[in-house]
């Protein structure tokens, strides 16, 4: 299986956004890709949110079109009520097809002093269903940004979903991901003998946010096989999976397991 991890500087014009989207959708095609993912809040990410009712059928339309699987990072899907979104992931099928939803459980509220403050519950609701879907046959589990700090969410989508390979499309805050982007990434995978793949949002955003890029695939083992640079694009790696499975079968800690 081919991946490619697109990733962008999203924000607040969603007609530029669904432009850079699609240009980098179709990079991923070109480059063979089976499977291409973008990162949280590809529709919009600064103030003033709103839902997005476009996102869904034009995501589906250049996954159509492109005839590839397509993971369309998350968008801003009507919630419960006027004040509150879904931060929501969809899967696309070769022909356009709604494959999966996932709705971010965990939601980023955090105070740090003097570096930043921020309450996602406050515009979104939290999803509360684990998800895991086929891409060509292939158990794929799903997860946003801030789930990568709980990594009960991780182990259910490997052991009761199955999951060989798990998504992260994200927009990590700049402060922290310097420090713990890749080693939380990276243990995921080990922790789960999984593949990970994160794409993520780069540089400023509206307001006064600044992403961290660095999206990459990470193996099993915990190699950092792909990483994109520190720029909007696209980034590509093949999966192995005879890889995956001698990795299980010589270090078994998932069959291990007694909790």
């Amino acid at each position: 299986m081919r991946v490619a991890l697109c990733q962008l500087n999203a924000r607040s014009d969603r007609d530029a956004n669904l432009k850079t989207a699609t240009e980098l959708l179709e990079r991923a095609h070109e480059g063979g890709a089976d499977l291409a993912l973008l990162p949280e809040y590809a529709d919009h990410l600064g103030p003033g949110a709103a839902a997005d009712d476009r996102w869904p059928a034009a995501m589906a339309e250049v996954a159509a079109r492109l005839g590839m699987w397509v993971l369309a990072g998350s968008y801003h899907e009507a919630g419960p009520d006027p004040e509150h979104t879904y931060n929501t992931s969809l899967l696309l099928d070769r022909s356009g097809g709604v494959a999966a939803v996932y709705r971010k459980i965990h939601l980023y509220d955090v105070d740090i002093p003097g570096r930043v403050s921020y309450q996602e519950s406050a515009s979104v609701s939290p999803g509360a269903e684990v998800v895991t879907a086929s891409v060509d046959g292939v158990p794929v589990g799903l997860s946003i940004c801030y789930d990568l700090r709980f990594p009960e969410l991780y182990r259910r989508l490997a052991v009761e979903g199955g999951a060989r390979v798990i998504c992260v499309p994200a927009a990590f805050m700049a402060h922290t991901g310097r420090d713990h982007w890749e080693v939380l990434l990276r243990a995921r995978a080990i922790e789960n003998q999984c593949y990970v793949l994160a794409a993520s949002q780069i540089g400023d955003h509206d307001p006064g946010r600044t992403c961290y890029g660095r999206s990459m695939v990470v193996d099993p083992w915990g190699t950092v096989v792909a990483q994109a640079p520190d720029a909007v694009g696209v980034v590509f790696a093949d999966l192995d999976f005879e890889r995956l499975d001698k990795i299980r079968a010589e270090l078994p800690s998932l069959a291990n397991r007694r909790l």
